[in-house]
């Protein structure tokens, strides 16, 4: 409500401010109790005591899960990701705004005073009797203006209470962009690992191609070999050839990438990766997938549907307040200084308190339509949230399924790699006797090198299953991201909106 003009009527009951000032205290005390705080809710979505696809092995994924992998490289990596990627710092900006959203949802709550003065100078040249009706007047006036809605119903206390879970909404945010961003340097340092490993067996697969293919050239001028030989082992030189190419340009790919992750220029070298001289796939962790009920608590986009659901909840309620009366206070107290033709008048206080109420009466039916509105956006965020319980659930269980898959995959590979390095064995054997000849030799050595191939590709698959398993169950624990807990402050409100009063 607009503070009143500076000139009213003057107050003559003393008695009346007391008046005033009880029930106000009675109509304060009874907004508070007319906001209860805002209770999280679950999604109505049965789980199960564990994962369908759990064989309920392995370690719990720990806060810094990337140090698991036993790669300092991919762990520095990791941690710098941590304050340095960009979508993080992006989601700390909301938060930012969702914080100064409340601020000024909770300032409803308090009442607005502000200070005015005015100073004014009338004279005329009119004759002395003239001015007798109409005087010369200066006058100085100054004023304190109070106003307040009074949240007798809990409206503002909805409204600071729903701007509260945005705030907290926003800061699973954080968390959720650190998970996406940690998670996406793991994938992308082992496919960069992963290609370089399988870079450096193709070119050493080349090179026994090539091997091969001068015996063959040999073999076919001493009339021992056909054309057709020649032009098979030539052609397995090239098709090894065309397969550099694209894993270099995978490398370099997987460099920038990386290097934005993490905030950087991509046209530089990243320390990080020239420290990882060996092209080795890190190690996956054995790692369990924890309860169902935990990913509650775990994964930041489900803390963030539930609680931005506790926000249209505490809307609802907002609205539901709109449809009773509103009551207003306002009051002035000031002072003023008058002269009169040169007439100096005892300085003159004033004071003016005023209680006001509206009421809706007759709206067409547009309150009603405001809560009827709000409680659909209530309902789909409850939809939401169960969505969003069900596919983290789907996550889950596809990870576990694909990475026990790719951990047989990896038991056959390395035992074909196993019988491929024993033929060797026997193959050198029988080349010292002479019973069989060097191509037959090399074919062995090409055998061991394409299976060594597809085990770097298992174990890289593996690797990057674990990851996808971390992200599905929403990292490690913990209570709020470091981003967070550095650059934000503790008590951004002086009200604590989702608190009883």
């Amino acid at each position: 409500m607009a503070p009143l003009p500076a000139l009213t009527v003057r107050s003559t009951a003393p008695s009346m401010a007391r008046r005033a000032a009880l029930l106000l205290t009675g109509l304060v005390l009874a907004g508070c109790a007319a906001s209860p705080p805002a209770a999280p809710s679950s999604a109505a979505v049965e789980l199960t005591p564990q994962f369908r696809q759990s064989d309920a092995t392995g370690t719990q994924v720990g806060a810094a899960w990337w140090q698991d992998f036993g790669d300092p490289s991919l762990s520095a990596l990791a941690e710098r990701s941590q304050a340095a990627n960009l979508d993080a710092r992006i989601a700390v900006q909301r938060v930012r705004q969702a914080r100064v959203g409340l601020e000024a949802a909770s300032a409803r709550l308090w009442p607005t005073v502000s200070l005015t003065g005015s100073a004014s100078d009338q004279r005329t040249g009119l004759p002395g009797e003239v001015k007798r009706g109409l005087p010369d007047m200066r006058a100085m006036r100054g004023a304190i203006d109070l106003g307040w809605e009074i949240d007798v119903f809990g409206a503002a206390r909805a409204s600071a209470d729903a701007a509260g879970w945005d705030v907290r909404a926003a800061e699973a945010g954080v968390g959720a962009a650190q998970l996406l961003a940690t998670t996406e340097v793991a994938r992308q340092y082992i496919v960069w690992q992963g290609a370089r490993a399988r870079l450096a067996k193709v070119q050493a697969l080349l090179a026994a191609q090539a091997d091969t293919e001068r015996l063959t050239r040999s073999r076919e001028a001493a009339g021992q070999a056909s054309r057709f030989d020649v032009s098979r082992a030539a052609a397995e030189t090239q098709a090894l050839v065309a397969q550099i190419p694209p894993l270099q340009s995978l490398v370099t790919v997987t460099e920038h990438q990386l290097a934005v992750l993490v905030g950087a220029n991509p046209s530089q070298p990243l320390a990080e990766l020239s420290a990882a001289k060996s092209a080795l796939v890190p190690v996956a962790p054995q790692l369990s997938p924890g309860q169902p009920a935990e990913l509650l608590l775990r994964r930041p986009d489900l803390q963030a549907a539930e609680r931005q659901f506790n926000a249209e909840t505490a809307r609802v309620r907002e609205s539901q307040a709109d449809q009773w009366p509103k009551v207003f206070l306002a009051a002035v107290l000031g002072g003023q200084d008058l002269r009169l033709n040169l007439l100096d008048l005892s300085p003159v206080r004033y004071s003016n308190v005023a209680l006001a109420f509206t009421a809706p009466l007759f709206n067409a039916g547009r309150l009603k339509a405001a809560v009827e509105r709000q409680s659909a956006r209530e309902r789909s965020a409850l939809l939401q949230v169960e969505r969003a319980v069900l596919v983290a659930l789907q996550d889950v269980e596809n990870s576990l399924v694909a990475l026990r898959s790719e951990r047989e995959r990896d038991v056959a590979l390395r035992a074909a790699t196993e019988l491929r390095r024993t033929g060797l064995r026997h193959a050198e054997s029988l080349v010292r006797e002479g019973q069989i000849d060097l191509l037959q030799l090399l074919d062995a050595q090409r055998g061991l090198l394409a299976a060594e191939l597809a085990a770097i590709d298992s174990e890289t698959q593996i690797a990057l299953g674990s990851v996808q398993l971390i992200k599905a169950v929403g990292g490690g624990w913990s209570a709020v991201p470091a981003i967070l807990a550095a650059k934000m402050p503790a008590n951004p409100s002086p009200l604590a909106c989702a608190a009883p009063c």
